[in-house]
């Protein structure tokens, strides 16, 4: 059984992965900052603000030497409510890249130790096919100027760690209903992260550094 850590995994699609996860017997680690949705309680939950350097550190430090066989960057936000191209909230779209750029590359580095101790590890970044080049639309610029950024940070950290065996993807989840895609969604959350799940399984150092949907359509970056 593997061991695997969760960003954001209080709600929404970090909470199905956990459970989904947890439910075959893998030693699944929850990361949080906010209110536990969990019920009934499962995995070990342990406190994480990926915005927080303080807090990245303690989080690594408490994992001691422990291997971790998957990070799924899951946690992220939204951004403000003003984002477009034309009127902006540029503290609100900080805070974006914050959650959604520095946070997932801030945590995978803490945690390389842990993933170089096990064999064939992967990386997973929660990203959005809001972030491709390929989709021209406007709207919610922060996040989907967020979502290109990081989706360049881990081609390169694909790059970077390849020689090491480490595995690194970035996942589309689709449009998902949960807290943040809202009732109107186009699927729900168990479809979304059976998927998910069966791209990462997939994973190999013959297909890191790509951009896959939760569906195995590989994207455009």
């Amino acid at each position: 059984m593997a061991t695997i850590v969760i960003t954001g995994a209080n709600r929404g699609i970090g909470l199905e992965l956990a459970r989904q996860y947890a439910a075959e017997g893998h030693d699944v680690i929850r990361c949080m900052r906010g209110e536990d949705k969990a019920d009934p309680l499962f995995g070990t939950t342990m406190a994480l603000d990926v915005t927080d350097g303080q807090s990245v550190a303690k989080f690594a430090a408490a994992l001691g030497e422990m291997p971790i066989d998957l990070l799924i960057n899951n946690a992220g936000i939204t951004g403000p409510a003003m984002q477009s191209s034309t009127e902006m909230d540029f503290e609100g779209f900080q805070s974006a890249i914050e959650a959604n750029v520095f946070g997932p590359l801030r945590v995978t580095q803490a945690l390389l130790p842990n993933l170089r101790k096990a064999t064939g590890a992967k990386v997973a970044v929660i990203s959005s096919r809001m972030g491709s080049f390929a989709a021209p639309q406007s709207g919610y610029v922060a996040y989907r100027a967020s979502k290109a950024a990081v989706n360049k940070v881990f081609q390169c950290l694909a790059s970077d760690l390849a020689g090491e065996g480490i595995a690194v993807t970035s996942l589309h989840p689709g449009w998902v209903r949960t807290d943040m895609g809202g009732a109107g969604a186009d699927i729900d959350v168990e479809t979304s992260v059976s998927g998910i799940r069966k791209v990462l399984d997939d994973l190999d150092m013959g297909r890191t550094g790509r951009f896959y949907a939760y569906d195995g359509e590989e994207l455009a970056w």
